[in-house]
């Protein structure tokens, strides 16, 4: 891609004028938070923190340039995580791009309940998987918030597997230095802890099974553009309605949890409880151990799986992840 350094230029000869110039831009087009993306382009062509870039004035050619092809293509609208190769969740920093679901705020909350549960549980036996993994968003942050943990994260995705472990490698360091771990295991989550699967062997051993899976419905079209055209398909979709994903993580759930064990589930804010059979928590509470489940656990066939179901609501006040007690 080649830029004209004169026609980039338009007057725009401080720092200040180009943060201006780049809101506006991309406030015509219709991006959610053109101040703050602006601020974040231009101070990662500049190599300098956001936070100072009232104190940078002179801006070169080189960078107008460099801002230039960013603002060009965050415009089209590629995630900004996808220009900056990084996005930040809870305590860590994750790099992200195409190929791997970019990871939510919301999500943030779903980590911390997970990591409230496996901090109460003793040395030894805090074991936690992670399914759909992803990034490895929540994988690396129950390694990170709870010490001497030992945590599986499980993805399917040949695309997304690079970045999981990417960042598995990159904090791995950090870690060890609290006496955790993070496996990585490529494996289909609706069946990696089946007989003769690579979890297997920690059949009714996991303090808390925690997953983000795909729960888009095949026949939505997500609002955001960013989404739907960048988000790789594998991690939005969930079948006809959006549950097949879930259904498979609730049974892998009800294989690995130790009883009492806690499952924490995300998904849209219209699949909460109010969705009854529709949802969620009313598919987790209707759950009921088959001959197979029962034959690798410790659940009579016919009885429920799963007690204590409970939904929780986000920031916004929206249904956004369930929880729930492996019998």
């Amino acid at each position: 891609m080649s830029i004209d350094i004169e026609r980039t230029r338009g007057g725009r000869s401080t720092v200040r004028d180009v943060l201006f110039d780049a809101e506006r831009r991309l406030n015509a087009v219709g991006i959610p938070s053109p101040g703050a993306d602006a601020a974040w382009i231009v101070s990662f062509a500049l190599g300098i923190p956001r936070n100072r870039l009232i104190l940078q004035d002179d801006i070169s050619d080189e960078q107008r340039v460099h801002i230039e092809k960013l603002l060009t293509q965050r415009l089209s609208r590629v995630p900004l995580q996808h220009l900056l190769g990084s996005t930040g969740f809870r305590r860590i920093d994750l790099a992200v791009g195409p190929g791997v679901f970019i990871p939510r705020p919301e999500t943030e909350l779903v980590a911390e309940a997970a990591i409230r549960d496996l901090r109460e549980q003793p040395i030894g036996s805090r074991i936690a998987v992670d399914l759909c993994a992803g990034s490895g968003a929540i994988a690396i942050s129950l390694g990170m918030e709870v010490e001497n943990s030992r945590v599986h994260a499980v993805e399917f995705s040949a695309d997304a597997m690079p970045w999981l472990n990417r960042n598995t490698k990159s904090h791995e360091d950090a870690l060890s230095a609290l006496g955790s771990r993070v496996v990585v295991i490529q494996d289909d989550a609706e069946h990696v802890a089946d007989e003769g699967r690579p979890l297997a062997r920690l059949a009714g051993q996991v303090a808390v099974v925690v997953s983000n899976p795909p729960y888009i419905p095949d026949s939505m079209i997500p609002r955001e553009v960013e989404v739907r055209d960048h988000e790789p398909k594998m991690a939005l979709y969930g079948g006809e309605d959006g549950m097949n994903v879930v259904r498979g993580v609730l049974r892998t759930a009800a294989i690995l949890l130790a009883p009492g064990g806690l499952l924490v589930i995300e998904h849209a804010d219209v699949q909460g409880s109010d969705a009854g059979m529709r949802g969620v928590p009313g598919i987790t509470k209707a759950m009921i151990a088959d001959y197979e489940i029962a034959a690798l656990t410790d659940i009579p066939a016919g009885t429920p799986v799963y007690k204590d179901v409970a939904d929780r609501i986000d920031l916004n006040g929206l249904p956004r992840f369930t929880i729930a007690r492996r019998v």
